[in-house]
Order: structure tokens, then sequence, then C-alpha cells
């Protein structure tokens, strides 16, 4: 065989044993080849022809160039995402007419742009990912002069610091662009001003500090979170925004931005921010101020725009702001709102009046603020379903607040000083009642230092879960849960400092979720079968439990907790086999002990699941002694009962023989 055949012998194996090595390496599915995290350093050139999907990802690739993907044509979606990949040479793309997701994301692709090499054109591509590549400003004008058809873009996670109007004059049919994670802290006016199809804009976690002249008509999703912003201003025009959804959250904004006049909203996030008043004049006047120092020469100027109209809005949240206040007339237009959160602000009062009714709430989140007045007139908040109140310290409440409530299932009222009104209470009283509220499900009345609990406090109201955890000294009537028997499916009477508990549990047959830890209890007693299927008596003083109780709660008990109780190893046999045997799942298994007697009259603790018969023979050997000791105690007292009886008949006897 002479060299040139020798050769060409060797270039045809060397090409077999690649494609073997390249087959056996990916794995190919139809038309699609998955080749990500086997530490390839090059494309595989022996892939079948015609694939669809090439997923490179998570390997050490550092340079494209053409002679290999060349022979790909018909790739549709690329996958490069977690390479080293620091140079890509211009034109690579060109010959790939039928590709149309790319994703470059998380390589060195600042190394390439340094270069100031177009990597386009990107003729077919809609769907390219550059985030997490160390992009500076410019830097993504390589990647994006030539793509006509790019509608998602995502540029998250590089260090982009300025926005220009060429920086995307090569992709005008973008719809989605995301620029979350940068270091953005300007925009030049016009940036998006040619994109009429762009729809979603993320500029989250930047460093943007205003925007005084949004006029982006056809946006419907606006992401602004995260930044240092002070204000919002959109431009004073007739004509009908199409935003939908706006998220401000997490800047420094101190007044309510000033919307479009026409506008579609139906989610704004303002929470997190340093809002002092829902009032948009201060915003306007600080714009003054700005531009009266030529600070904002260009900015537009409007005026007080206190009752802005939003009458699509569903979703409201002010969270987290500095708020003393919120006048019902703010309320007027927010027809459709279902969804308003104010919470931890500086509320004192809250008023709902028929001016403003919020007809269709359905959540109002109160909580944690300063409430000293709550007022809901007559007829208002009719569909509201959960109201959160709790963290107010709320004392004094109409009896009959909630009463008034038609579609309430779910109240919040943790970390009030809350009291409760039984069922035949003065409607003068100073407490409320949450009896014969017939739609309420779910009530929380933990840390109320509530002292007594009254009978039939929830007679009317189909409780599903009551949680009156945590209030020490809680008094809690016999009859207190009459009416919830058909109805309750979890109590918690958590750290309550309950010494006994007189209620029947077994009496409420759908109960499944019983809380009792961190009480007193020495005992606990149910008097016939029980639907109980998670039991918490952590941390109490139970020394055993009975075995009628046992016997109530065997069948139906999945799950027991019991730690961090006296328990005596040698009055609990039932207990300890439920144990041994895994009958009833014991999550805390390992730190449940109990206690016994050794030879030296020493008590000694031991895991429940290490009890054997032979650490109670003793007391048992006891036991039987004294019971033996007892039995012959009583035996000579009858005997000498007897002895005495005859003794004194015989007396008689006698006495009257002498007589006659």
């Amino acid at each position: 065989m002479g060299p040139c055949l020798w050769l060409l012998f060797f270039l045809t194996v060397k090409e077999v044993a690649a494609f073997v090595h390249s087959q056996q390496l990916c794995q190919v599915l139809q038309k699609d080849a998955y080749c990500s995290d086997l530490n390839l350093t090059s494309i595989p050139p022996q892939l079948p022809s015609g694939i669809h999907t090439l997923d490179l990802s998570r390997n050490f690739l550092q340079n494209l160039t053409e002679d290999v993907l060349f022979s790909y044509p018909t790739i549709q979606q690329l996958n490069l995402h977690s390479n080293r990949i620091q140079f890509i040479q211009p034109g690579f793309f060109q010959n790939m007419t039928h590709l149309q997701v790319l994703d470059l994301s998380k390589n060195l692709l600042h190394l390439n742009a340094a270069l100031k090499s177009h990597v386009g054109p990107l003729a077919t591509v809609w769907n390219l990912d550059l985030s997490g590549n160390g992009l500076y400003t410019d830097m993504s004008d390589y990647f994006l002069q030539d793509a006509p058809f790019l509608t998602n873009l995502s540029l998250n996670g590089n260090s982009i610091t300025k926005l220009g109007k060429e920086t995307f004059s090569g992709c005008l049919s973008l719809r989605n662009i995301n620029l979350h994670n940068n270091v953005i802290l300007e925009i030049e006016e016009g940036t998006f001003d040619s994109l009429k199809d762009l729809t979603e804009l993320d500029l989250s976690m930047n460093s943007i500090s205003c925007i005084n002249d949004f006029n982006l008509f056809s946006l419907k999703l606006l992401n602004l979170s995260k930044n240092s912003m002070t204000s919002f201003q959109s431009i004073d025009s007739d004509k009908e925004f199409e935003l939908l959804h706006l998220d401000l959250r997490e800047n420094k904004i101190h007044y309510f931005p000033i919307l479009p006049s026409c506008n579609k909203l139906i989610y704004l996030d303002l929470s997190r921010n340093q809002l002092r008043s829902v009032n948009s004049t201060g915003a306007a006047e600080e714009l003054q101020y700005l531009r009266d120092k030529e600070e904002l020469t260009h900015a537009p100027l409007r005026g007080s725009n206190y009752h802005q109209q939003l009458p699509n809005l569903f979703y409201l949240d002010l969270s987290y702001n500095h708020l003393k206040e919120v006048p019902p007339d703010f309320f007027r237009s927010m027809v459709c709102l279902e969804t308003l959160n104010i919470s931890n602000n500086c509320l004192s009062t809250f008023i709902v009046d028929p001016e403003s009714p919020l007809n269709a709430v359905k959540t109002l989140d109160l909580s944690f603020n300063s409430l000293q007045n709550l007022t809901f007139s007559g007829g208002t908040l009719q569909s509201l379903d959960t109201l959160y109140l709790q963290g107010n310290s709320l004392s004094n409440l109409d009896s009959g607040f909630f009463s008034g409530l038609p579609s309430i299932t779910s109240l919040h009222l943790q970390l009030n000083e809350l009291s409760v009104c039984g069922l035949q209470e003065d409607q003068t009283s100073n407490c409320v009642f949450l009896s014969s509220i017939p739609t309420l499900q779910y009530l929380y009345l933990s840390e109320n230092n509530l002292l007594s609990l009254p009978a039939h406090a929830f007679q009317g109201s189909p409780l599903l879960i009551l949680d009156l955890s945590l209030n020490p000294g809680l008094e809690i009537s016999e009859q207190a849960l009459s009416g919830l028997e058909r109805s309750l499916t979890y109590l918690s009477l958590k750290g309550d400092q309950l010494e006994m508990h007189s209620m029947d549990l077994s009496l409420l047959r759908s109960l499944r979720v019983v809380d009792l830890s961190s009480n007193q209890l020495t005992s606990l007693s149910l008097s016939k079968n029980s639907g109980i299927e998670i039991l918490n008596l952590q941390n109490n003083s139970l020394m055993f439990l009975e075995d009628h109780t046992l016997t109530a709660l065997e069948g139906m008990l999945k799950t027991l907790y019991i730690s961090f109780n006296p328990l005596s190893c040698c009055v609990n046999t039932r207990l300890i086999k439920w144990a041994q045997q895994a009958s009833v799942d014991i999550p805390d298994i390992t730190m449940v002990t109990c206690q016994y007697r050794n030879d030296n009259e020493e008590n000694v603790e031991i895991n429940l699941r290490n009890v054997k018969p032979e650490h109670c023979e003793i007391l048992n050997s006891k036991v039987l002694v004294i019971s033996i000791i007892a039995v012959l105690v009583l035996g000579l007292m009858v005997v000498l009962l007897v002895a005495i009886k005859l003794c004194h008949s015989r007396s008689h006897r006698f006495n009257h023989s002498y007589k006659a």
C-alpha cells in the first residue's frame, strides 16, 4: 500500500473514530443533538446532518469559527450557554439561515466585543440571550446591528450603564427586552421610540433615578423595581396607553406616581418605597424644584393629579411605606380593584365609605399598622373574602364589625387586643362577635391576650381552621367550641398555659389536626373514637397517656409529636409499643424520652424506642410484694373482725341465759 493510500486510510479511520466518539458523547434524538456537560473544547464535527437543535451548554468552548457549523445549516436552536466563548468569527451565523433561537449567555463575549467586530447578520434569529457576558455600554451593538426579526432579547446580568438611541436600531421588531441586573444610570431620550412593537421591558435592579417622560404607548409590561427612583411621571397625553403591568417596588419614591391619564393598568406595585402620601402633587412640586434649578430643563410638567383614574386596576400594593393616611376618595375610580395591600405603614385610621365602597376587593391587607379607628360603612366591601388585621394592637371594634362583611371567609386577627363575645352578650359590650358569620372558615386569634373564650363563641360560623395559640392564661369554656362539631378540621391551642383540657375533642368529628404544644397539660382525655390524624403534645407535663385516650386515637392517628414531656416508662406500655413498632409516625422520636427507677432507686432517662421489659421488673416486683402484703393485711383484718363478732355473740347468749 502506497503512502497516499496509507494517508487516506489513516484519515478515514480518524473520521470514523471521531464520528463514533461524538455519537458516544452526544445524545441524538431524531433531529435534536444534546452535547451538554461533556467537557468539550470544540464542536463535534460528525453529528448527523439535518439536525434542528444543538445543545452545547456547559462545556469549554472558546472560539467559534465557520468551519464546523458550516456542516449544520439546518440548525434552528443553538444553545451555547455557560462556555468560555471569547471570540466569534465575523459572519459566523450568516449561513445558518434557519437559526431562530440562539443562547450565548454566561460566556466571555465582552472580550469579543472589544475587538469591535460585528457577529451578524442574525437574519432569522427571533430569540437571543446575551445575559451574563460582562458587556459594557455600546458592546451589545456588535451583536444587534443586523437582526431584523429579533423579538426577544435578554441582556440580563451585564455591566451596561447607558442606553442610547442606536442601541436597538438594528432590531426594530423587538417585543421583549430584559435588562435586569445591569448598572443603567441613563436612558437617552428616544431610545425605545423606534420599537413600535415593544410590549415588555424589564429594567429592574439598575441605578435609574427617575422617569419623567414615560411615553411608550404600546408597552404592556414595565418593570422598574429595585432601582433608585424618586419619581415616576408619564407625559400628559389624551392618547391611550396600553400599559397593564407597572412594577415600581423597592425604590425611593416619595409620592404617588403620575400615571397616564388614559390607561389600562391592572397591576401596580409600589411596595417598599418611601411613600409619604398617595397625593401625587408632591411629585409635581419636586419636578418644579428641579426645573427651577435647571436640572431637568426638558422635563414636562403637570399639575396636581390627586384623583387619578384607575378604572381597570386589579392589584395595588402600597405595603412597606410611610403612609399615615389614605383618604377614602383615593379609591373612587378603582371599581375593579380585587387585591389591596397597605400593610406595614403608619396608618392610624382607615375608612371605607359608600362613596368608594371597594365592592370588588377580595383581599384587603391592613396588617402591621397603628390602627386606632377602623370603619367599614354598611354596604361596602361586599366581595371581601380575606382580611388581614394582625399586628395593629386593636382593642376596640364595634361588636358586630365582622358580621357586616357578607363574603368574609378568612380573618387574620393575630397580635391585637381583641376579646370575643359570647352568644348572648350585650351588643354594646367591649368585644367582637365571631358567631353567626355563615361564610367564615379561617380564624386566627393568636397573641391577642385573650383571657377567656365564652360558651358558643363561634356558634353559626362554620370554621375549618381556628388558631387560639399564644394567649397565656386563656380560660376556655366547656362549650366554647359548640357548633363546630361538623366543620372544624384544625385547632391550635399552643402556648396557652393550659393545665387541663376540659373540652372533649372527640366531639369534634371533623377535627384532623390539633396543636396542644407548650402548655402544662398533665392529661388528655378522649371519650370515644376520634378522627384526629396529627396531634402535637410537645412540651407539656404529661407523665402518661391513658389507655382510653390511645384507644380513641388508634386507627386514625398518623402523626404524634410528644417530646419534652416527663413520661414514665412503666405506665406507657401502649405508647411505647406504638413507638417501637412504628405504627404511628413520631417525627421527634429521637427526642422522646421516659424515666424509670434502677436498682439504686435512681431515675434513669431513656429513649422511648429503647425501653425493655426488664427496665420495669423492679417496679413490677415491688408492686407484686406490696399487693401480697395488702392482701394478707386485708385477710387478717377480716379474720379479726369475724373473731370479734363471734365473741360478742357468745357473750350476748351467756348473759341472756343467766337472767333466765
